[in-house]
């Protein structure tokens, strides 16, 4: 059962039965994805009822962002805490490494998801990346074909949102893989091009605050998520 955030569903898991439940789904033959709703996406979701709808029918949707832990207790359905997205990631590989899992990255510019799979095999012994393409596409069906001609159990699909969990939603199923993953910004991250905030900050839930101050460009997008609090303590006030 998905505590309802906003109207968006969110799975109440801590970060280790998250990664749990995304190993168990890779043991079932049909497709499934995963979402990493933060506020931002919960923002967007309220105003476009085609991403609603997609975050709403994912098997997994792991609450990313602090703000959306927040908004949980305003709401009086309190989350027990944070699943980032990277994490979840990581400690998936972590899995598919010892599991013989394949892994198709997709998205970003052109050589980052190469730099990232090269980082990523070296952080995980025995990970096999069966193949990458960049976000840069203008139709869909060279790069359904490559996941699928690779062979992948499991794609990281980093297209930014709405348009990546719209994209697995769509194209997933004709890829072959068992489980896609929206991962945003991450393969910026594995490739090392950009810094994840360092683990005290990523505790005290001031991850954001880390990257705003690593790149002050973010501060309009950021201003914007105060506003889930204020939406979610209207909510709890018109007994919502």
């Amino acid at each position: 059962m998905k505590t309802d955030i906003l109207g968006v569903g969110i799975d109440d898991l801590l970060l280790s039965e998250a990664i749990a439940a995304g190993a168990a789904l890779l043991q079932e033959e049909r497709f499934h994805y995963v979402v990493t709703p933060n506020p931002e996406f919960i923002l967007s979701a309220k105003k476009d009822e085609a991403f609603r709808a997609v975050l709403n029918r994912a098997d997994l949707s792991l609450p990313d962002g602090v703000g959306v832990v927040y908004a949980s207790k305003i709401l009086g359905r309190p989350l027990r805490g944070r699943a980032p997205g990277a994490d979840f990631a990581q400690g998936l590989m972590a899995h598919m490494a010892r599991t013989g899992d394949k892994l198709f990255l997709l998205g970003a510019k052109p050589g980052v998801a190469e730099q990232a799979a090269e980082n990523l095999r070296k952080a995980n012994p025995g990970l096999i990346i069966c193949g990458t393409h960049d976000g840069y596409f203008k139709e869909d069906g060279p790069v359904i074909e490559a996941i699928r001609a690779s062979g992948a159990d499991v794609v990281f699909v980093c297209l930014g949102a709405p348009k990546q969990e719209l994209w697995m939603a769509q194209n997933g199923p004709q890829t072959g893989v068992k489980l896609a993953v929206g991962l945003g910004g991450c393969l910026d991250v594995f490739a090392g091009n950009v810094q994840r905030a360092p683990e005290a900050w990523q505790k005290a839930g001031l991850e954001w605050l880390y990257r705003l101050i690593k790149e002050p460009s973010r501060i309009g997008r950021m201003a914007k998520l105060p506003l889930i609090l204020v939406d979610a303590l209207g909510a709890r006030l018109g007994g919502k």
